[in-house]
């Protein structure tokens, strides 16, 4: 989807990502305070000299870390050149950092000068224009996790990605939960998750991928996951109540079965569950080519709404 969309709009540089390297907390389990970045991850150290490092292009880089008590100094160099130093000591909530370098390549490093505790969240990298698509995803999760991290830290760093489409994508390991056999419970669940992220960023729209087709053996035979149709009900119902987009993956798979076809053509790998290299690429054109189509009824119908109006209020809207 990246690739699709940068092609299409240009590049507008790698966005934010987690480091790794240092002791983390997050990810799957959630265990932890709740204080992440975006990754839902975050990476922390006590000791001088430990470093994290990001090569990348862009016109302007952001730091985010969590501001604390006693918190430790970083030291930032580009290249071997140093930049500055800041610390992130002082009352605890979301911190952040930012730098216009010049345009060009780089190797960004941070260096903890000292041993007292520092925790990052991740770097953003932005470029002047195109699209920055941030894949954030942690391999096994399921939606609910978002719920455990702090929310008012998690609105912060979101009103500060100011984007403009936040993508979902969520379902597959729900299916075969016992927590989730009640899909009213689930539904409720997921409201809640997308109250949240339109309460963080009203301006921004919400697309929910709903799970792919997804088969496991019972006595030794092949057949669909029961709870998928149960998640994708209760997705979809979630997203009509919140007045977010649905995409149905498993219908736009073939539906129900496809899941076995995937897997004999090779797009998809024997556990019936993950998709292959090809499987995937082959999603992401079908997503693109349908965000673009809506994409272009609405250029479509903007333009057409402007040539209609009064020629001042075109211009205004222009």
């Amino acid at each position: 989807m990246r690739d699709l969309l940068q092609h299409r709009f240009g590049n507008g540089g790698s966005g934010c990502g987690a480091t790794s390297g240092w002791h983390s907390e997050g990810l799957r389990t959630g265990l932890g305070d709740g204080y992440f970045g975006l990754g839902g991850v975050s990476i922390s150290a006590a000791s001088a000299h430990q470093s994290v490092y990001l090569e990348t292009e862009c016109a302007r880089l952001e730091i985010d870390y969590l501001q604390q008590p006693g918190g430790g100094s970083l030291a930032l160099y580009d290249g071997g050149q140093r930049l500055d130093e800041f610390s992130t000591d002082g009352v605890l909530g979301p911190g952040f950092i930012s730098y216009e370098p010049t345009p060009g390549p780089h190797r960004f490093t941070l260096v903890t000068q000292d041993s007292r505790p520092v925790r990052l969240f991740g770097w953003v990298a932005d470029r002047d224009a195109g699209v920055t698509y941030e894949a954030l995803g942690i391999n096994g999760a399921e939606a609910s996790l978002i719920l455990r991290w702090d929310e008012s830290m998690l609105a912060t760093y979101l009103q500060r990605r100011n984007p403009g489409l936040i993508v979902l994508s969520y379902g597959t390991n729900e299916a075969s939960d016992p927590n989730w056999r009640s899909s009213e419970d689930y539904q409720a669940m997921f409201v809640s998750l997308l109250q949240r992220l339109r309460g963080a960023t009203a301006t921004a729209s919400i697309l929910v991928l709903g799970p792919g087709d997804r088969w496991a053996q019972y006595r030794g035979v092949w057949r669909e996951v029961p709870g998928i149709d149960g998640i994708v009900a209760a997705q979809r119902n979630a997203c009509r109540e919140v007045r977010c987009a649905f995409w149905d993956t498993r219908e736009r798979m073939g539906g129900e079965g496809a899941m076995r076809d995937w897997v004999t053509a090779g797009l998809a790998q024997p556990d019936h569950v993950h998709f292959t290299a090809p499987g995937y690429r082959r999603l992401a054109d079908a997503l693109f080519q349908d965000v673009i189509g809506q994409y272009e009824i609405y250029r479509k119908v903007r333009l057409d709404t402007a040539d209609r109006a009064p020629h001042g209020q075109a211009n205004q809207d222009h």
